[in-house]
């Protein structure tokens, strides 16, 4: 008697080899979350006042919601500028109290129209605009509350991203955006508390 011959057809042999294919795809480990230092001003000389306290508000508060996106940031700019006041400014006197006061902190993400057609087709095209802006004021009152010295110092800056940009290269991009935008602003201040609260340094 000969032994019975089996067919075995090719169809379910590629299906599963499909399906192997595409759950070792869905197993792979994504690349990891980039870790970025913190933004901090303590190598530099930190600015001595003559004041009791330091007060640290802020007038501005995230809508967490787009076109805002300052939230997304490994840094907000509302953090960074915090952590500028703690950095560079002390309480040396015996009397009165400077108050910072952080009135923008600010990122504006807008979607960039492409050319279309062939031409946008076969380019990389810049798909996002990010416009930030951080702005700080110190002022310098007495015990009574009376205002005796202030400054003000803004700055803003701007990029565009290509559309193949991935998540992580994202998150550099608006890392490095917020480092170059505290640079400014930490220039700004510096200038302006040298030229109008001279007589509050100690």
């Amino acid at each position: 008697m000969e032994a019975p011959v089996i067919l075995l057809s090719r169809l379910p042999l590629i299906a599963l080899a499909g399906a192997v294919v595409a759950a070792l795809a869905a197993c792979e480990t994504p690349p990891p979350r980039p870790t970025f230092p913190e933004l901090t001003w303590t190598h530099l000389q930190p600015f001595s006042l003559d004041v009791a306290e330091i007060e640290i508000t802020s007038d501005y508060l995230p809508p967490l919601a787009a076109p805002h996106v300052e939230h997304l940031f490994p840094t907000p700019p509302l953090r960074a500028a915090e952590r500028w006041a703690r950095d560079r400014l002390r309480a040396a006197g015996g009397q009165g109290r400077a108050v910072v006061v952080i009135a923008d902190a600010r990122v504006i993400e807008t979607k960039l129209a492409g050319s279309g057609g062939l031409t946008g087709l076969f380019t990389t095209e810049q798909a996002e605009r990010y416009d930030a802006a951080v702005e700080v004021v110190i002022e310098i009152r007495s015990d009574r509350g009376y205002l005796d010295g202030r400054v003000r110092a803004r700055a803003e800056r701007s990029l565009t991203v290509p559309e193949d940009l991935t998540l992580n290269e994202r998150e550099q991009v608006w890392f490095e955006l917020v480092e170059a935008l505290m640079a400014d602003l930490n220039a700004e201040l510096e200038a302006n508390i040298q030229e109008h609260l001279q007589r509050f340094l100690m």
